[in-house]
């Protein structure tokens, strides 16, 4: 049996990991084992993965929307960890023998993390026969307009990877949108479509009906998100319709205690539901960032929505992923440099008055990466 080694960090929220756990269950399903080894914070998420076998790294986060990087205690992370990571990665390719490496979202992104990615490369092109080595990596990369660093990106992507699998459909975001030197690249670079995530099982009839939804991801960037939300609500908008805020894993339980207190009444605190996508089906407007996990539920549900992009320390993914969805009809945005409860209201508002406009993406994600990293394999 082929087996594939999958590399992935998450730092502030975790949709990196789900969209991986996706694919690694693909692999699983076209009968390729997986060895995902992941490094940030354990989740739930990884323990309810399907057939999957998991290692985990001692683990670094962001500390918060700068990305400075500490680790489980908040102290920032040092030579020690670092090297016990690298062993243990490393370790963890001995033991799996794979048949290919994907790494996610290397060399676009997890720079800092070239400590331990770097040896794990050279030991997949040590090894005989020299093993493909695949970079996973989501619809709109960050990375700044700096001609050098494209060229870096570019050279290491030349030199080291077999496969480029870009997790995004070119007729919606084409990858040069943020990216400009994806032409340079463009004998790697595979568009595999959206990986959904997975799919809720509650029914309908099982939610309430007609909310407000406001939703935050894992809440460790969306604290100004909620409190805008919570003063429009204060001020009158919508007062007729129950409000629902999902606070996220991220915040401390004083936190949550904070927000459940600030709300008036009418409005329910909550950290997360499972039954999120069923929620979005069901709701009048929904309020949230411009995740990737986010708004592929929020297309799929056909949501009235009203999108926050984070856009903090130079961030542009999530901004240019709701533009290209308001250009289309598809949700009204307010820019994080704009967001006041009397800006956020005046959205609502506008969305709860029509229907978005629907927009046909491809979503077979998973299923394709599965087939595209077999095909690496196999050549």
């Amino acid at each position: 049996m082929a087996r594939v080694l999958f590399h992935v960090q998450h730092l502030l929220g975790i949709g990196h990991l789900q969209r991986s756990l996706r694919i690694a269950e693909a692999l699983v399903d076209a009968g390729i084992a997986v060895t995902l080894v992941h490094g940030g914070p354990p989740v739930p998420e990884v323990g309810r993965a399907r057939g999957v076998d998991v290692v985990q790294l001692p683990a670094i986060r962001a500390r918060d929307a700068t990305f400075a990087l500490v680790d489980d205690a908040g102290e920032p992370v040092g030579d020690a960890l670092r090297a016990a990571r690298r062993d243990k990665l490393l370790a963890a390719f001995a033991a799996a023998r794979p048949d290919a490496i994907v790494i996610e979202g290397f060399p676009f992104a997890r720079r800092a993390f070239r400590f331990e990615l770097d040896p794990l490369i050279a030991a997949a092109h040590a090894s005989l026969p020299r093993l493909p080595v695949i970079s996973s990596v989501r619809d709109i990369p960050t990375v700044r307009d700096d001609p050098a660093r494209l060229a870096e990106i570019v050279a290491r992507v030349r030199a080291d990877f077999a496969a480029v699998l870009v997790h995004g459909d070119a007729r919606f975001i084409p990858f040069d949108a943020a990216f400009p030197a994806a032409p340079q690249i463009a004998d790697r670079l595979h568009y595999t479509g959206y990986v959904e995530s997975r799919a809720d099982q509650a029914a309908d009839e099982d939610v309430p009906d007609g909310e407000v939804l406001v939703s935050v991801g894992g809440g460790a960037a969306g604290r100004a998100l909620l409190e805008a939300a919570l003063e429009a609500r204060r001020r009158g908008c919508l007062a007729g319709r129950g409000w629902r805020i999902l606070a996220g894993t991220s915040p401390s339980d004083a936190e949550v205690a904070a927000i459940c207190r600030a709300a008036p009444a009418g409005v329910m605190v909550e950290r997360f539901r499972r039954d999120f996508a069923a929620l979005l089906r069901r709701c009048h407007v929904s309020v949230s960032q411009a995740g990737y996990n986010t708004v592929l539920d929020i297309l799929a549900a056909r949501a009235r929505a009203v999108l926050v992009p984070f856009a903090a320390e130079r961030e542009t993914e999530q901004l240019i992923r709701a533009e290209h969805l308001a250009s289309r009809g598809a949700a009204f945005v307010v820019r994080e440099s704009d967001l006041t409860p009397a800006t956020l209201a005046a959205a609502i508002e506008r969305a709860a008055s029509r229907d978005p406009l629907p927009i046909a993406i491809n979503t077979d994600g998973a299923r394709c990466s599965a087939a595209l990293i077999a095909g690496c394999i196999a050549t």
